[in-house]
């Protein structure tokens, strides 16, 4: 992680408070490379110092990433996947997204629907990339809000919280999401097997 990163994401929390928990959950949501994992884990820290409050810190955080989820999903609703692909390994670099990763994403969306949206937001590495099959696919806009506030909502307050209980040593948030990631693909895991299931019972039926 680039040192001017870790520097900076503290001065904005500082200087701007709850605005700045919304404006950097909002910027993660737009450039991947800027770390939610970092950023509300620091929120908890700041309110274990007393500086900031726990809900308010949590509702901030909330806000700013459902925000920024909206102009990936509304760039997935204009413009079509075969040029977004182009967009993505053109920019790759900046966005942290290429085309295999918005195929994959849009593949997995068309097999499983709105509950990958949900799924996904609790899962680092694809996050940010659910919005994009939501809007390839049309999802309609309310759906998509709250299938999204449902795993933002758990993702925010486990960071949040986290980095309140750890105090001044937060950056070991990450070492407790792996464990929390692999329950999350067990659960899609469950759920696509159940998908399956009722399918074929169906079919005979």
């Amino acid at each position: 992680m680039s040192q001017w990163i870790t520097e900076w994401i503290p001065q904005v929390m500082n200087q701007l408070g709850y605005g700045g928990i919304s404006l950097l959950m909002f910027l993660e949501n737009l450039f991947p490379p800027i770390p939610s994992e970092l950023i509300m884990p620091l929120a908890g820290f700041a309110v274990a110092q007393g500086k900031l409050a726990l809900f308010p810190a949590i509702v901030a955080g909330i806000v700013g990433t459902i925000l920024g989820a909206y102009p990936w999903y509304y760039i997935g609703k204009l413009v079509s996947e075969e040029r977004l692909e182009q967009l993505a390994d053109r920019y790759s670099k900046w966005i942290g997204l290429d085309a295999k990763d918005i195929h994959k994403a849009n593949v997995w969306f068309g097999r499983y629907g709105h509950q990958s949206v949900f799924l996904g937001r609790l899962v680092p590495g694809i996050r940010t990339m659910v919005s994009l099959p939501a809007g390839i696919n049309a999802m309609g806009l309310i759906s998509f809000t709250l299938y999204s506030l449902g795993g933002i909502s758990l993702w925010v307050t486990f960071l949040a919280s986290a980095g309140y209980k750890l105090g001044n040593n937060y950056d070991l948030v990450e070492q407790y999401l792996g464990p929390v990631s692999k329950i999350v693909l067990v659960s899609v895991a469950a759920i696509i097997v159940l998908s399956i299931v009722r399918k074929q019972l169906r079919r005979r039926a």
